[in-house]
């Protein structure tokens, strides 16, 4: 696929993947390749292959003589990071960041008890490195250094827990980290206390420290789960995006 192609095909893929992640295809409508390919002004070989990129995240399935229908969103692939960041751009993103925020709270802490007994010695260096980044960011509202930093951080303990299953959870906590920053879920600055359990962690895994790791970890999910209900409060009544409604 040549370059603009590549660009022509991403930008149906922006608009679409959010639409229907938003509720505003509900499940069970039916998308005409051919209308939507005039209404994005691309060829149908660039509509295919967006629509192929959707049917591999669940969010849509494509039939001869039927269209693309919209799927249900029990069948999404929820964990694709492009999916979580089209539903964290979206009205439904409290819900979605505490679903999120309580998957990190079940994996991480004994993701970090792993890696007290399992890390090498430059995943210890590593980990060291990333708390003191963002001690060194974590004042004078810098989120964005900040964040790379945390992203790193977390990623660390994921491959240094030596389980590949939550190794590969590195992107979607990746997502959830730049999603809150990116819109605004988050203080001016990181809590302090937040801060000093990440670098109290760093050292508990450097000491081979498993069960203090595992709690120190459980108590920066549960603060993070904390500054969600200030700042993301979920919305009691809203319906989830690809929910059927119900009738008046």
């Amino acid at each position: 696929m040549t370059a603009p192609a590549r660009g022509l095909h991403a930008r149906v893929l922006d608009s679409l993947g959010p639409a229907i992640t938003a509720g505003e295809y509900p499940p069970g409508s039916v998308l005409r390749t051919d209308e939507l390919a005039q209404r994005f002004e691309v060829s149908r070989s660039v509509m295919r292959e967006a629509v192929r990129v959707l049917e591999s995240m669940h969010l849509v399935a494509s039939r001869r003589r039927v269209g693309v229908t919209v799927r249900p969103a029990e069948e999404w692939n929820v964990y694709d990071p492009q999916v979580i960041r089209w539903r964290l751009a979206g009205t439904d993103r409290p819900r979605q960041l505490r679903s999120l925020t309580v998957l990190r709270s079940a994996v991480e802490p004994a993701a970090a008890g792993l890696a007290a007994r399992h890390a090498t010695a430059e995943q210890c260096a590593a980990l060291t490195e990333c708390a003191l980044g963002m001690v060194a960011t974590s004042r004078g509202r810098q989120l964005e250094a900040y964040l790379v930093h945390d992203i790193a951080f977390h990623r660390t303990v994921l491959n240094a827990s030596g389980n590949e299953m939550f190794a590969r959870l590195g992107d979607v906590v990746a997502e959830v980290l730049t999603g809150r920053t990116q819109h605004d879920v988050m203080f001016e600055d990181p809590d302090p206390a937040a801060v000093t359990l990440h670098v109290r962690v760093a050292e508990a895994v450097r000491e081979g420290d498993a069960s203090r790791a595992e709690a120190l970890t459980r108590e920066i999910a549960e603060g993070a789960l904390r500054e969600l209900d200030i700042l993301a409060p979920p919305p009691e009544t809203a319906p989830r995006p690809g929910a059927p409604r119900a009738g008046r």
